[in-house]
């Protein structure tokens, strides 16, 4: 019998209509364009706007777009992860919200909060579950309204972060497509350096916590870009290595797209040309767990069945890994 894996089968994405550009920005805090693109690569990232507006309206286009595609019925999906870290509320999941919101009467879902690392971390547990035989057709959603968690008066974070979702639907193979390798790590002590003060059950909401602007995500930047850079690429080339292949064998490289800085950095140590490389984060920004399948999406034209591909993210906590994967359709 031959060995069933996960495939990608469909990928769909959105992204707000409405533009944050640097020269926006310059408007808001000090600082300015030039600074911003030479240090990060981002032009201008998306917002979401509208009350009532959360993560979930975000994903909800991103997932239809899959099902147009398939030509599925919303009922024939048995189970739907959501990566995120900006949840429409702290319970119920996002993911019920979006199963609802589409009409997956038959599926089951939860969140997955793993930062930037967040889509990496559900894919591979989303392909357990098909590898496993239990079920069949599985959506894994990266999705981030990082607008509800930036403050916009510290050029530190406000700079990089943008609104967005994408997502890929998983079906069984037997054809030898589908995720083929992962390597994924934890490291804990990583929460000093990248975390969100308040609003848990350590530190639950107080007027206090509110007005002294605890709410926001919080980063010590330069400490986090060497642990990116070292974290993201060792684990790409030890991918590569356990698997016995070289830059030469790989198609395309899709890194989470943080900075500019990092991507060269793990490409390099992957002996990977800019050619082989996904690059948006100059349009999007740093969309934390849904850079990776909005990357899938943006390049879906360029990918043949067969290509190799590697996926590559580092997050806060620290969360950071590396998945190889053998594409599955020609588009």
């Amino acid at each position: 019998m031959s060995k069933i894996t996960a495939s990608i089968t469909a990928v769909g994405g959105y992204v707000p209509e409405d533009k944050l550009t640097n020269f926006d920005l310059e408007k808001i805090v000090e600082t300015n364009d030039e600074w911003i693109r030479t240090r990060t690569g981002i032009e201008e990232r998306r917002i979401l706007k509208g009350p009532g507006k959360g993560s979930s309206d975000m994903a909800v286009p991103a997932v239809q777009e899959i099902l147009r595609k398939k030509n599925l019925d919303p009922k024939d999906i048995d189970c739907l992860i959501c990566a995120t870290v900006t949840p429409d509320m702290v319970f119920p999941a996002t993911a019920n919200i979006i199963c609802d919101k589409i009409g997956a009467t038959n599926a089951w879902g939860y969140d997955l909060s793993a930062a930037c690392s967040g889509f990496l971390f559900a894919l591979t547990t989303g392909a357990s579950y098909i590898e496993s035989g239990r079920y069949k057709k599985v959506i894994v959603v990266g999705v981030d309204k990082m607008s509800a968690i930036i403050d916009y008066t510290d050029r530190a974070t406000c700079i990089i972060f943008g609104d967005g979702a994408g997502a890929v639907l998983l079906e069984p193979a037997t054809d030898g497509t589908g995720i083929q390798d992962s390597i994924l790590r934890t490291d804990g002590s990583g929460r000093d350096y990248l975390h969100m003060k308040a609003g848990g059950s350590v530190k639950p909401a107080t007027v206090e916590t509110v007005m002294a602007r605890e709410h926001f995500a919080y980063q010590e930047g330069q400490t986090v870009f060497k642990f990116a850079v070292k974290g993201m690429a060792d684990v790409s080339a030890e991918l590569l290595e356990r698997n016995g292949i070289t830059g030469d064998d790989i198609s395309w490289l899709v890194p989470h797209q943080a900075n500019l800085r990092i991507i060269d950095a793990t490409a390099n140590r992957m002996g990977l040309p800019k050619e082989k490389v996904m690059i948006n984060i100059q349009r999007y920004g740093n969309t934390t767990a849904a850079t990776l399948p909005l990357c899938l999406w943006d390049w879906e034209k360029q990918l043949k069945k067969g290509d190799n591909i590697v996926l590559a993210a580092f997050g806060g906590g620290f969360t950071w890994g590396a998945t190889l994967v053998k594409w599955g359709y020609d588009s």
